[in-house]
């Protein structure tokens, strides 16, 4: 495996509030890219374990529950003009876990604020149907998939 082959492992969260809608935030270095809570794995770290962190890290709150997680690990390759500034030019791409949330908290629970370097300036709550439209290109079918795998889980109950 060439240098250029190597993914980072890491985990996303599909966050769902009690109207099962989605939370995205937009990201402080790339105004206009929104995206869902996701972050690396920390060496030995248990992916479970390592969404609820990234949840607190990244928005402020772990009150969630894990209702469901991808079948496979799912990856995207990063375009090559930002494969060399990305995590140092470590990695090609991402290879990860992602788990379907429950959000059991209330809408001030978050907070983008409270990591010392915050990701995202804003959030929002969206329809998951909306989501491949919102995410940058590269990441446009990782976000497909995570939509085919867990569209069920936001179908409306009587």
């Amino acid at each position: 495996m060439t240098k250029a082959d190597i993914y980072r492992r890491g985990v996303g969260a599909l966050l769902l509030n009690d109207q099962n809608h989605v939370f995205v935030a937009q990201r402080i270095d790339t105004p206009g890219a929104w995206q869902m809570p996701q972050g690396g794995i920390d060496e030995g770290e248990d992916p479970r374990k390592t969404v609820m962190r990234e949840l607190l890290e990244e928005i402020g709150t772990d009150k969630a529950e894990i209702i469901a997680e991808t079948e496979d690990w799912l990856s995207y390759d990063l375009p090559n003009e930002l494969r060399s500034t990305i995590w140092g030019g470590k990695y090609r791409g991402q290879k990860q876990k992602w788990f379907a949330l429950r959000f059991r908290g209330n809408n001030s629970d978050i907070d983008l604020d409270a990591d010392d370097r915050p990701e995202f300036d804003t959030w929002k709550w969206i329809a998951m149907n909306q989501l491949t439209h919102l995410i940058v290109p590269f990441k446009r079918s990782l976000y497909e998939s995570i939509v085919r795998e867990f569209s069920h889980l936001a179908k409306k109950t009587s």
